[in-house]
């Protein structure tokens, strides 16, 4: 999944040592643009982390993916993100302005589904 917003706030970086070794973790909150923001909490791990791009105020295309998992009843879903770019660089990856999204009411009249 892909999603372009700005960056409103970075979180500490923290790091750890664990069965694997070295590793860290920067977490940062995103908000996306539109008529309804949402703020969006995204982890990047070890070595996608780009500091030189991660600026307060920056406008970022992240390419992330969504997991959850169950831990003693209950869920927890985390983003991660694999890949941060400022926006607007050019990639072959589709980019959320490709998207084609609809409002509540556009698809009526022309029902063409099959149900």
């Amino acid at each position: 999944m892909q999603l372009t917003a700005k960056l409103i706030q970075l979180l500490p970086l923290q790091t750890g040592t664990g069965k694997n070794g070295q590793w860290k973790k920067q977490d940062i909150i995103v908000e996306t643009e539109g008529q309804y923001p949402k703020k969006v909490c995204i982890s990047i791990w070890g070595d996608k982390i780009n500091e030189s791009v991660l600026k307060v105020g920056s406008l970022l295309t992240i390419s992330f993916d969504v997991e959850s998992r169950e831990y003693n009843g209950r869920w927890y879903t985390d983003v991660k993100a694999w890949k941060v770019e400022p926006a607007g660089t050019n990639t072959t990856d589709k980019t959320a302005d490709d998207q084609v999204y609809f409002d509540e009411g556009q698809t009526e009249g022309g029902n063409d589904l099959p149900f």
